[in-house]
């Protein structure tokens, strides 16, 4: 299979950066790489071409390395509330994911970040307080603070009746009660 020499324009997924030179195959250059202007053949005239490119790319990294950065120490210093649904005993109905999270960080703090720098070792299944990792940058790692709340109110016990003062009588038939012999109650005529 005959292999070609091309200067990518674009970063391209699996194969490299703008700016790198690589082999690939003839065909892939002329049918995919050229046509969607990811890549430019390897002559002496590109070459040239190739440290525009180069500059090109480090500055680009550079601008991306410093918002990165920028973002980490701002994210740092949030705390993100989530609230979710519960049952009776307070336990969550499904689970926290890293695209939730991404969505209510652009919904309270319009912070756009995709969901894949958000990373989760599991999905988060309890209330309470987590720490989250960000990548933002491979060479930026950042925490953002996740608390999740109930929606529902947690069930609070019902209160103890107050002592309430008896009579000399009511005493005295809770006493008969308690031991067994019937409670006279009072006819109508007697009250």
């Amino acid at each position: 299979m005959a292999k070609t020499e091309v200067i990518l324009t674009h970063n391209v997924v699996g194969l490299g950066a703008e700016s790198d030179h690589v082999k690939v195959a003839a065909g892939y250059a002329r049918n995919f790489l050229y046509p969607q202007g990811m890549a430019i053949p390897l002559t002496g005239a590109n070459k040239r071409r190739l440290e525009v490119l180069r500059q090109r790319r480090a500055e680009r990294e550079a601008h991306e390395y410093n918002s990165m950065a920028e973002l980490a120490k701002s994210v740092g210093k949030l705390l993100l509330m989530l609230k979710v649904k519960t049952g009776e005993d307070g336990k969550m109905f499904g689970s926290i994911t890293a695209g939730a999270i991404a969505d209510e960080l652009k919904h309270q703090f319009e912070i756009t970040l995709d969901r894949k720098k958000i990373h989760l070792d599991q999905p988060l299944r309890g209330m309470g307080d987590h720490e989250v990792e960000l990548r933002l940058h491979p060479e930026v790692n950042a925490t953002l603070r996740v608390r999740i709340e109930s929606t529902n109110p947690a069930a609070q016990p019902p209160p103890a009746p107050a002592p309430e003062h008896k009579s000399a009588e009511q005493q005295a038939a809770d006493d008969r009660k308690r031991k067994g012999r019937p409670v006279r109650r009072p006819r109508s005529s007697e009250k």
